[in-house]
C-alpha cells in the first residue's frame, strides 16, 4: 500500500506507521487492529479507523485523480470487503510484485511515524 501511496501523494498529506513500532501498538490497541497481522491496512483519520475496502476508499479519497472511489460506498460493506479481500489475496498476480524495497529518500523518511512523539507531532 505504501508503495501505491508515495508516488502519487506529492502533498505528502498520509502518513505510515508500521504495526511492530511504539507508535503502531499504541494504534493497535486504540483502535482494536490486530498487531499479529501484518498485512492489516487501516487508516486512522478524524479519530475514526477503517479497514478493508473502507480503508482503500480513504485512501483514494486522499488522492489527486481517485476521489471517484467514493462510489464505491454504494456497494453493501460485505460485499466491498469480499471483493477487497480477493483483490488483496491475489496482488502479486494481478499488480506484479517488486523485486526490491522502495529506497526512500529523508523526504519520504519523514511521513514514517515510529514513537509517540513522532505521532503526536503527526496528528
Amino acid at each position: 500500500m505504501v508503495a501505491f501511496v508515495i508516488p502519487r501523494d506529492a502533498a505528502g498529506r498520509f502518513r505510515f506507521v508500521a504495526i511492530q513500532s511504539e507508535a503502531g501498538a499504541m494504534l493497535a490497541r486504540r483502535f482494536g487492529i490486530r498487531p499479529d497481522d501484518p498485512e492489516a491496512v487501516a487508516v486512522v483519520s478524524g479519530g475514526m479507523a477503517y479497514f478493508k475496502a473502507d480503508a482503500a476508499i480513504a485512501i483514494g479519497r486522499g488522492l489527486p485523480g481517485w476521489r471517484w472511489v467514493i462510489l464505491l460506498k454504494a456497494i453493501p460493506r460485505p460485499v466491498r470487503d469480499f471483493l477487497y479481500d480477493c483483490i488483496a489475496r491475489n496482488r502479486y498476480r494481478l499488480f506484479g510484485k517488486r523485486e526490491s524495497c522502495l529506497m526512500p529518500t529523508p523526504e519520504i523518511r519523514s511521513r514514517f511515524i515510529a514513537t509517540l512523539p513522532d505521532l503526536a507531532s503527526a496528528a
